[in-house]
């Protein structure tokens, strides 16, 4: 099995605010939809509440310590027991929030990642990639448009 992040992060590693995105980009979130549809989508609770409901056309395990049933979601109380329903699988996504993605760093096979290129005042942060331990294997750098107020590049990464 697969163990792939998809995270959106600013220059300066932001992800979020007040459990809110820092910037709305279509085409981020048009990625998003093609790279995790049909596949399941691992997430902590506050990730699943900024949502606010199963994402479409996916599986959702959703990690909290409450003892909380979620309408369409699968519930866990730890990564690994998430990781440990889906065994079977070829590749399962992690989706945040940022306690998620520290805790799935050690774990992950490849990194879907959006660069926004500015820097955001944010109060989550997405863990250090450290550049000897990944390596590059795909790259889309996108202009700024009418939808779309700020550069940013697409940006596959492979474990080294």
């Amino acid at each position: 099995m697969t163990v792939s992040i998809v995270v959106a992060i600013a220059e300066n590693h932001a992800i979020g605010k007040d459990n809110k995105l820092l910037w709305h980009l279509p085409k981020d979130l048009n990625h998003f939809k093609e790279t995790t549809s049909g596949g399941t989508v691992i997430m902590g609770r506050k990730t699943y509440d900024s949502v606010g409901k199963p994402l479409p056309n996916r599986r959702n395990i959703v990690i909290t310590r409450q003892q909380i049933e979620i309408a369409g979601c699968e519930v866990v109380n730890s990564l690994q027991a998430a990781l440990d329903l889906c065994r079977s699988q070829d590749e399962v996504f992690i989706v945040g929030g940022a306690e998620i993605y520290k805790q799935a760093m050690p774990l992950t096979d490849r990194i879907y990642l959006t660069i926004v290129h500015e820097n955001f005042e944010g109060d989550t942060y997405f863990p250090e990639i450290k550049s000897d331990m990944w390596k590059e294997t795909g790259r889309a750098d996108h202009e700024p448009d009418e939808r779309n107020l700020f550069p940013f590049s697409f940006i596959t990464l492979e474990r080294a």
